[in-house]
This record gives C-alpha cells, sequence and structure tokens, in this order.
C-alpha cells in the first residue's frame, strides 16, 4: 500500500475510535458538531427541546442501555434534573444572547470565547472533561436528551420568575387611599379607659366569653369574665350570638357562635380540642374540667389577625349583627365580615361574596363616622350626615322599597333619602343612628326623630298599619309623638324601642305582650283608647302605639335593648332591666318575665358603677366604674358587663 494510502487509512480508523457516541446509536465527532451549530442556528433549537421533551423517559432508558456506560450516565442525569422548561428557557437565553451581543458587553467576552471554540475541533481530553460535571445543556450534533456543557451557548439563567410563582408574596390588605401615603384622619380615637367585663345570661354557645367551661353556660347574675382580665377591653359590640371587643392597643377580640364568619377567623380546630378534652374527662366531676360541649376556639376571647388590616390601621369602635361584625377606623373606613341572612336563608355578605370569613374592606364606604348595626342590615353615618344602609331590607329596614329578584342589589351601601311631606323643611342632616332588629331609627340635627322598616308592632312609632301582618314603613318618616320631647338616645329591639331625654326620662313603645316595656300589664289595659294601646283578641294588652314614659325611673343616661328585654342605666351608677327573662337575660337571678324595672345588684357589682351597656341575643355588656373601699382593685377603674 502506498504511504499516502495507509496514512489515510490509519485516520480513519482513529477517527473511527474517536467518534462520540448518542442515544440513538450514531456517531458524530466534534467536527461534525460544529457543523451543526452552523447549519442550525439556535432560534430553531426549542422546537426540537419540545419535541424531545415529549419523548417518555423509559424510551430514553431503554435506548441509553445499549449505549457505553459513561454515555447511560450522563442521559440519566438530563431525564432527572434537564425539564422541558427548563431546556427552553436555555434555548431563550441562547438565541437572545447570540442575536445582541452587544446588549451584554460584561458577557461578550465569554461569547466570542465559546463561538471560537465551537469553531475549532474539541480534542478528546475536552471532551472527556466536559462529561464530568452534571450537564445543563446540550450539544448541538447529539440527540436532544444529551447534555452538553462547552456548547457554542452560554450557560442559561436561573428562570427567576418560576421563582418567584413558587414562593407568591402575600397580597397586601386593602384599604382606603392615603394620598401621598399620608392617613386622613375622620375619627378620633374615642374609647381609651380600660374596662373590667361582667356577663350572665345564657352561654352555651360560648357567648359570654368564660371560656370552654361548664360554669360558662347558665350565668345567672353578674360574674366577672376572668378572660378578658388582662385585654384591656374599651368597646364592646353584642351580635346575636356572638360578641366583639376592642381593646386599648388596638385589637379586635371575638367569641360566641362562629357560624358563616362572624367571628372573623377560623375556629375549627376548635372542635377536634373540644371532643380530646371532653373524651380525657369523661370520668372527671370537675365543672371547671369539663367543656360544657364548647369549642373552646369559639368561647374564649381571640384576636382577629391584624394582617387582613392595612399597616397603621387604628379602629375607633365596632358594631355586631346577626352573624356579620363591622369595625370602624380612624380613616373613616369600615371593615366586615360574616354574612347577611333573609327569610330563606343565606344572603350574602357582597355581591360577589356569599360568606366572609375574614374582614373585608368595604371600598363603597367613605368617612364613616358612626355604624350601627340590625339583626341582618347595617346603618353608617358618614361625616357629612349622610346615613347609608345596606344587608337584608326584607321588611323595608333599609329605608327603600326591593323586591325579591333585586335582594342582591341591597348588599352595597345606599344613601338613605329624609323626606316627609307632613313637616316644614325639616333638616336632613342626622347626628346619630340605630337599630331595631328590623327597622332603622335616627335623630337629626333638628331634634327629630326619624324611623323606617317592619311595623308590625308599631316599632317605628307610626300607628297608621300597626298590627297588620307585614306590616312596615317603607321610608323614613318623623315620629310625631316624639316631637319636643328633647330625646338624644334611641335604642330598638325585635319590636320594642325606648328613647331617653335630656332629663332622664325614658319612653317606650311597641310590643308589650311579654313585658318589654316595662310598664306593667295592668297599667296598660287601664288606657281604653286603641290609638294608644292595641289589645290582642283574648283583650290582653298587645302593642302600646304612643311613646309612653316608664315610671319609677329617673336620671337615665342611656341604656339598650335585646330582642325582647331592656336595660337603662342612671347617672348614679345604677343599673335597671326588665322584660324576658327566660335565659337569665335580665341579670336578676330569675327565669321569669320582670313586669317593672329593677336594679341589679349582687355582690360581684355592689361597689361598682355601671357607665354602659350592650344586650344581645341573650347576652348582655356592661361598662362600669369602680367605686368604693372595699373591693380591691376596682376603685378607680372601669368594668364591662355583659348578660343577655
Amino acid at each position: 500500500m502506498p504511504p499516502r494510502a495507509a496514512a489515510r487509512a490509519a485516520s480513519a480508523k482513529i477517527a473511527e475510535k474517536e467518534a462520540t457516541p448518542t442515544v440513538n446509536g450514531t456517531t458524530s465527532t466534534s467536527f461534525a458538531s460544529a457543523h451543526r451549530i452552523a447549519a442550525n442556528p439556535p432560534h430553531l433549537e426549542s422546537s426540537r427541546t419540545q419535541r424531545v421533551a415529549s419523548k417518555p423517559v423509559n424510551d430514553v432508558k431503554e435506548k441509553a442501555d445499549s449505549a457505553p456506560r459513561k454515555l447511560d450516565q450522563r442521559v440519566v442525569v438530563v431525564a432527572a434534573a434537564a425539564p422541558a422548561n427548563h431546556r427552553r428557557t436555555a434555548a431563550k437565553g441562547r438565541a437572545k444572547k447570540e442575536a445582541a451581543p452587544k446588549a451584554a458587553p460584561k458577557a461578550a467576552p465569554k461569547a466570542a470565547a465559546k463561538r471560537k471554540k465551537a469553531a475549532e475541533p474539541e480534542s478528546s481530553a475536552e471532551e472527556e472533561a466536559a462529561e464530568e460535571p452534571a450537564a445543563k445543556r446540550k450539544k448541538p450534533d447529539e440527540d436532544e436528551t444529551t447534555p452538553e456543557v462547552n456548547g457554542d451557548a452560554p450557560k442559561p439563567k436561573k428562570p427567576k420568575t418560576a421563582a418567584r410563582a413558587s414562593t407568591p408574596k402575600r397580597d397586601l390588605p386593602k384599604g382606603p387611599r392615603r394620598p401621598k401615603g399620608k392617613k386622613i384622619e375622620i375619627n378620633a380615637i374615642r374609647y381609651t379607659a380600660p374596662l373590667k367585663v361582667f356577663v350572665f345570661g345564657e352561654g352555651g354557645q360560648g357567648e359570654l366569653g368564660l371560656g370552654a367551661t361548664k360554669k360558662a353556660i347558665d350565668v345567672k347574675r353578674p360574674r366577672y369574665n376572668e378572660a378578658l382580665s388582662n385585654q384591656d377591653v374599651v368597646r364592646v359590640a353584642t351580635g346575636g350570638m356572638h360578641v366583639v371587643a376592642l381593646t386599648k392597643d388596638n385589637r379586635i377580640l371575638t367569641w360566641g357562635v362562629n357560624d358563616n364568619g362572624a367571628l372573623g377567623r377560623d375556629t375549627a380546630g376548635g372542635e377536634q380540642l373540644k371532643d380530646m378534652k371532653d373524651g380525657d374527662d369523661s370520668d372527671s366531676d370537675s365543672d371547671d374540667d369539663e367543656t360544657g360541649g364548647l369549642n373552646p376556639l369559639e368561647a374564649t376571647p381571640t384576636a382577629i389577625s391584624s394582617d387582613h388590616f392595612p399597616e397603621d390601621t387604628v379602629f375607633v369602635d365596632i358594631a355586631a349583627g346577626d352573624s356579620c361584625s363591622f369595625a370602624l377606623t380612624t380613616e373613616g373606613a369600615v371593615y366586615g365580615w360574616g354574612t347577611f341572612r333573609k327569610n330563606e336563608g343565606i344572603l350574602g355578605f357582597a355581591k360577589n361574596n356569599e360568606t366572609a370569613t375574614t374582614p373585608v374592606y368595604i371600598d363603597s364606604l367613605t368617612k364613616v363616622t358612626d355604624l350601627a348595626c340590625g339583626t341582618n342590615h347595617v346603618l353608617a353615618l358618614t361625616k357629612d350626615h349622610q346615613v347609608f344602609a345596606w344587608g337584608n331590607g326584607q321588611q323595608n329596614q333599609l329605608g327603600r322599597r326591593l323586591t325579591e329578584r333585586n335582594l342582591n342589589e341591597a348588599l352595597v351601601p345606599s344613601r338613605l333619602g329624609f323626606h316627609d311631606s307632613n313637616f316644614k323643611r325639616p333638616s336632613s342632616k342626622i347626628a346619630r343612628v340605630a337599630c331595631g332588629d328590623y327597622h332603622g331609627l335616627a335623630i337629626a340635627e333638628d331634634g327629630h326623630i326619624w324611623s323606617w322598616g317592619a311595623n308590625n308592632y308599631c316599632e317605628t312609632g307610626h300607628g297608621d298599619n300597626a298590627g297588620e301582618d307585614n306590616a312596615s314603613v317603607i321610608t323614613p318618616r318623623i315620629i310625631a309623638a316624639l316631637e319636643g320631647k328633647n330625646v338624644h338616645t334611641v335604642e330598638g329591639g325585635s319590636h320594642h324601642n325606648l328613647a331617653i331625654t335630656s332629663s332622664g326620662a325614658v319612653l317606650v313603645w311597641g310590643r308589650c305582650d311579654g313585658s318589654q316595656t316595662g310598664i306593667p300589664a295592668s297599667t296598660l289595659s287601664s288606657i281604653n283608647d286603641p290609638e294608644k294601646v292595641l289589645c290582642s283578641e283574648n283583650g290582653k294588652p298587645k302593642i302600646l302605639i304612643e311613646p309612653m314614659e316608664v315610671p319609677g325611673l329617673s336620671d337615665i343616661v342611656t341604656g339598650t335593648c335585646g330582642p325582647e328585654h331592656s336595660i337603662v342605666i342612671s347617672k348614679q351608677g345604677k343599673a335597671y332591666s326588665w322584660g324576658f327573662s327566660a335565659n337569665y337575660q335580665t341579670g336578676l337571678g330569675t327565669d321569669e318575665d320582670v313586669e317593672e324595672p329593677t336594679v341589679i345588684e349582687n355582690t360581684a357589682v355592689r361597689e361598682v358603677e355601671v357607665v354602659w351597656a350592650g344586650a344581645g341575643g341573650s347576652i348582655v355588656f356592661w361598662l362600669v366604674s369602680g367605686r368604693g373601699e372595699k373591693r380591691e382593685g376596682v376603685r378607680g377603674r372601669r368594668l364591662n358587663m355583659c348578660w343577655g
């Protein structure tokens, strides 16, 4: 064989030995790699990568088994550590850098070096060195599942977008707009003195906030609430079967029944704790160790997480309905949670939100200064003396006519109009709002008392259709019988009301067949005027149409109405109650109806001065200040009492 032919044959054998095997069994030299780079630009590689990514992993492994051991290790690494989306990201990064190298001057030397290296054949030593690290990219001349370290393209960057998606940031809570980041203060902080809390009434669902003990179920007379002893409570709002409290350090505490999110926090885990404790103490005779069937997360006052409110939010007041709760801030913003109910079931909390289990910012309200809740409706008073109402309007408690088809429209706050043609130019500027269960009340700046809503028992003080089924007053009207009475406070129950005058008298009207008004039945029976007192078929007084003063009371400064009972407080700090008492909600230790106002007094509260009261479905709260020397730690302190 001629020398030249022999040399060519030897070169061919060497080339065969140095050829690089691939997954599909073909061979390719480093020269062929450079050739393929030129023939297949980087912008075409993404489609190849997608096709390769769709190949079954088992097929890749079967083909890899037939290749040399060193290659088999490389293929397994690719199958486990190079997902298709990573390869697509690498291809995009490679195409971008090769198309515009001037955009990244720092990376230009590396790119130039790699292009130079791709244009020159690699030595076998360089190929072996490239196989050792975990491959992140593939050679263009190999099958697409084979990674490449020293190819023509730059090393791909980490997919930052994917990293953010794996650890998403918490959305910031919604709140009022703050021009240039500055808060606009509408309301001053109203309550700063810490209060002690006394409770009584029915606590079968944890409404009294005494914790999950059997002793918390029936409390016949005022009892000090130890669970709130170190909470510095400054304000309390009572709902149907739950309670909301505001503390001095700006926390919102809730307890009681959490149906439909009324507490604004998760209490589901408490059912398991209750079951575990009941099981462990099944043989115990101690009342303190028994849960009494209560969920500890509902029965124990617990704060709502501040994460639901914007930073620097400061609360000034709270309100509670049957299954809903609300909080008012210094900026005049309103947050709410829970739901509204209608006669047929759940109505919803907002048009696009059936139940709000955590606080929600109500963005359609601004510059609010006062809140009041009925069973399933809310009134908001704004800085410019306008009133907005929303919730369930089936009894016209929203001050406007609604049909069954558009009940959901009432979940958006709407402004009330105050017009009464029977009075000459009455003021429509409202100074205070209040709610009964199914009706609304408002005091105007000029002293007129407005009312609207359900009127089955003359709750509104308008006797023209009182006593009729489904009777109501659709839009606000002035209560003529209260003209000139100088009323500064009005409160509503389910079907009765009370008004307190500047002289300290208490006026009542509405349903009276269960001692709701505090006026003895004998006194009402003696009034033979159907325009003042309406009797039932058996001749017993049923409705007190015209407001009447409660006898035996004087110097009254504030009060509250439960569904069928009432409490008033004198300037001397004494509390008087009357009405329905089946659940001990009068605080007098009896489950019989209390016909006349009776002072609430026992050893627990004998030396304290009551300054405020709030009544729910079967609970009531008192705010009192200490007085006298007998009770250590009470003097000079205010206390908050609740009973139902």
